[in-house]
């Protein structure tokens, strides 16, 4: 692994992917990333699932229309259990979908890091998927992964590198 920041700033959002065959190993080491990512009271409210069979990808398909989404040999699909969440008691603020996110973010960055592609797909028909997939109905399915090999032509979106300027994202107290 290179440095984290590093990594952290080279990642992107790949959009074109190659439909070349992803290793076993290294999905299995996507789902790792996953499975050892904190939670809150390490409750661990979450579910993966990964998406291969030609059947199962026909159906994540048919939930958003986006080309990488119909070039990706794999499909990762992640939810958020609330139920069996940690509940801040000050408020009440469930931190299931945060959860949620900072599984999917170590997953991210392992595709990555293993010079694969994905981008974070929120814009996708939660509803039609549990229908797909029932055994997702208990879950609040924040974000599709398809995984592959960039294409030859992928590149950041040249609003890869913008940022606020510190100022006025960072408050030193």
């Amino acid at each position: 692994m290179q440095d984290f920041l590093t990594l952290a700033k080279d990642r992107y959002s790949v959009r074109r992917l190659s439909d070349k065959i992803i290793p076993q190993e290294m999905l299995e080491k996507i789902l790792e990333a996953g499975r050892c990512a904190p939670t809150a009271h390490n409750n661990q409210p979450v579910k993966i699932w990964l998406i291969q069979s030609a059947e199962a990808l026909e159906k994540v398909r048919s939930t958003a229309d986006f080309p990488f989404l119909k070039a990706a040999p794999a499909v990762f699909a992640i939810g958020s259990e609330p139920a069996a969440a940690w509940v801040r008691p000050y408020d009440g603020k469930n931190f299931a979908d945060i959860d949620a996110a900072i599984v999917a973010t170590q997953m991210m960055l392992q595709i990555h890091d293993l010079g694969l592609g994905t981008t974070w797909v929120g814009h996708f028909d939660a509803d039609k998927l549990k229908a797909l997939f029932p055994e997702m109905i208990p879950f609040n399915m924040i974000a599709l992964f398809p995984v592959g090999y960039p294409a030859d032509e992928a590149r950041p979106s040249r609003l890869h590198e913008d940022r606020k300027p510190e100022e006025e994202t960072v408050r030193r107290l």
